[in-house]
């Protein structure tokens, strides 16, 4: 059984949660609260398997494993049945890119400790933090349009008829778009494709709101 230690609305912890659903793995999550107790991944124990003091943490066995992405494809490379990733370089090249865009480009400006440092530290606004917020999904998400436009002929998913690691990606940054209140109109292809995914079983049994820890 493998553990994945996660919290309800991290971004990448969402991520790996529907690669194991897409998948059909088992797995138990076990709960790290970034708020609570002054946040739970900076407690020692933690710190000794996540040295980053972030979610998710992947366990296989006597392996442990941190980030998102890397986690993710070791999945797909150890249970290659539904293929996260195109059996063509182009194709694993351009899902990569989709998938990086956001797990490199956007994720992390918006990362919750950098929103802390934005509060806490450069002791802007709550209306500043906000906007900072909105900002950089909206750049990103136009550049990501703008992607999907590029491949002509859309399919279901982020690439084709299938899920990728893209799709793994995308959904849990729209789930954080409309929690800040970010207007999807114009972003058709994005909404679409959210649409979609969460109409899936891997995908709804993934969001937030269905994990043990929700509140």
């Amino acid at each position: 059984m493998y553990q994945l230690y996660s919290y309800f609305r991290s971004s990448a912890a969402y991520r790996v949660r529907i690669a194991l659903n897409l998948k059909g793995l088992d797995y138990d999550i076990i709960p790290v609260h970034l708020v609570r107790d002054g946040g739970q991944q900076l407690k020692p124990e933690y710190q000794a398997l996540n040295p980053d003091s972030l979610v998710p943490t992947f366990v296989d066995g006597d392996e442990v494993m941190n980030q998102s992405m890397a986690i993710i494809e070791y999945l797909d490379e150890v249970h290659p049945e539904l293929a996260l990733l195109p059996a063509d370089a182009l194709g694993r090249a351009r899902v990569r890119a989709l998938a990086q865009s956001i797990a490199c480009e956007i994720h992390p400006l918006n990362n919750l400790r950098v929103l802390r440092y934005l509060k806490h530290d450069m002791k802007v606004s709550e209306e500043a933090k906000n906007a900072w917020y909105v900002h950089w999904i909206e750049q990103g998400f136009t550049a990501f349009e703008k992607r999907l436009a590029a491949q002509g002929q859309p399919g279901k998913f982020c690439y084709g008829d299938t899920p990728t690691m893209a799709d793994c990606c995308l959904i849990p940054q729209v789930y954080n778009a409309e929690r800040f209140n970010v207007d999807l109109t114009p972003f058709p292809r994005i909404a679409v494709i959210n649409a979609h995914c969460l109409s899936l079983d891997a995908f709804a049994k993934a969001a937030p709101g269905a994990q043990p820890d929700a509140e």
